[in-house]
């Protein structure tokens, strides 16, 4: 992408937005949202996640791997 022009002037900016019809203000600010709701909140600090994959029973050696 090749920026061929810069648009200052504000009147000409508002003109071609409204002619595109496309709003000349900007959007409202959201407000923040809190935090996510957790399903268990009762779970005791310090307990871990359940492990995903078993441990496997034999090492992994990248080195070898063809």
């Amino acid at each position: 992408m090749r920026i061929i022009a810069f648009l200052t002037d504000g009147d000409a900016i508002r003109d071609i937005l409204t002619h595109l019809g496309e709003p000349t203000s900007p959007p409202r600010r959201m407000p923040a949202r809190g935090p996510p709701l957790w399903d268990r909140v009762e779970a005791p600090v310090g307990e871990k996640d359940p492990p995903g994959e078993p441990v496997p029973e034999v090492e992994f050696d990248p080195r070898i791997s063809w």
